[in-house]
């Protein structure tokens, strides 16, 4: 039995969108507007030719022809003018479509912005607000430091010192906190302007060297002679030397009990000292005016003018107390009392003429 196969209708060709798409099919064909206007006209015109014709007009063919022109041309101006009237309501729409999208998008960023200031300010609010230190030994520790001081220690520095006091042997835990006892006793004395501490403290002298931006102005007498020589000196001058290089002023007045100070020793220590850039003067006390004599004889250094480091010695000549005095009038005291000294002390050529003299024996001293 034979089937017969009923011819398929050729499809339509899809034109393409100005995007690259393909047109749905059954508009490939659509007329342009202007055409289908044109179009509409000459079929008025033609029309009205053809009732002209039919009605058997005698008022000749120009008429007829003039008549249908006109038609035709109504035709095309009342079809542009309604194209218009589209075209204006669709720009009006898309307007309005596009201020409400507009207003939509104002108002959703405002939203957005408003919420996020208000989580700012929850955020700095509950960061204001004392809130429950959180579990864990280590974690309360760290928590407890923060709230002691929130700026000063870094976040590092604070979970180093809360690990320090709960983990390691029980040895150690006891030192941190001795230690940390021992720091937060120096920061309250210093609230009063004076911190104290027994026996020589270089770490104090060195951090406050390199804390200095201006100036450093210090004594030292035939106790600080066998310091020079110590690891603690070394670092000591090398802070100078880096306080120096940053544009820091050091003088240094070697305060001398009698002339038989004066030796080779003495002249090698100063002459070391001012190869690191440390101006240097030396003073026989027992050969200064009276008046200079009567004042304190106890080493100080004066930093930036503004703090005074003090060694205080016992009755055998050690050591036995370190102050920081940070009082204007006793720091005025200090510098006054320093620069009186100093105008009278000798520079390093001076004092090799003396040491020369000395050892000649042809210096002379009125009694």
């Amino acid at each position: 039995m034979s089937t017969t196969q009923s011819p398929q209708s050729p499809q339509s060709p899809r034109s393409p969108r100005p995007d690259g798409t393909a047109r749905p099919a059954g508009r490939a064909g659509r007329t342009p507007p202007r055409l289908r206007r044109a179009g509409t006209g000459l079929a008025l015109a033609a029309l009205v030719l053809a009732v002209a014709a039919v009605l058997d007009v005698d008022d000749g063919p120009l008429l007829k022809i003039v008549l249908a022109v006109v038609c035709g041309t109504a035709a095309l101006v009342v079809q542009h003018l309604a194209g218009l009237s589209r075209q204006l309501a669709d720009q009006a729409r898309v307007s309005r479509e596009t201020r409400v999208a507009l207003d939509g998008t104002v108002t959703a960023v405002r939203e957005s912005l408003e919420r996020h200031a208000a989580d700012l300010r929850g955020a700095a609010e509950k960061r204001a607000a004392p809130s429950a230190p959180p579990e864990g030994p280590v974690e309360a520790v760290a928590y407890r430091v923060e709230r002691a001081t929130p700026d000063s220690i870094p976040e590092q520095s604070r979970r180093a010192i809360a690990e320090v006091l709960t983990t390691g042997p029980d040895i150690l835990q006891t030192f941190a906190r001795a230690e940390l006892e021992r720091v937060v006793r120096h920061m309250a004395d210093l609230n009063n302007l004076t911190a104290e501490c027994a026996g020589e403290n270089h770490d104090w002298m060195l951090s406050l060297t390199h804390s200095t931006e201006r100036s450093i102005f210090a004594t030292s007498t035939s106790v600080d002679r066998e310091f020079w020589n110590s690891e603690p000196a070394s670092r000591y001058l090398q802070a100078q030397r880096e306080a120096i290089e940053r544009g820091v002023v050091v003088q240094r007045l070697f305060l001398l009990e009698s002339a038989e100070m004066l030796d080779d020793k003495l002249l090698r220590l100063c002459e070391e000292q001012e190869l690191l850039g440390i101006e240097l003067r030396a003073a026989v006390m027992q050969e200064l005016p009276p008046h200079l004599q009567r004042g304190t004889t106890s080493d100080f250094i004066l930093y930036d003018e503004g703090v005074s480091f003090e060694i205080e010695q016992d009755l055998r000549d050690v050591n036995v107390k370190t102050r920081l005095i940070a009082r204007p009038d006793h720091v005025e005291q200090r510098l006054r009392r320093f620069r009186e000294l100093w105008e009278a002390g000798m520079n390093l050529r001076d004092l090799e003429t003396r040491v020369d003299d000395e050892e000649d024996g042809a210096w002379m001293v009125d009694v």
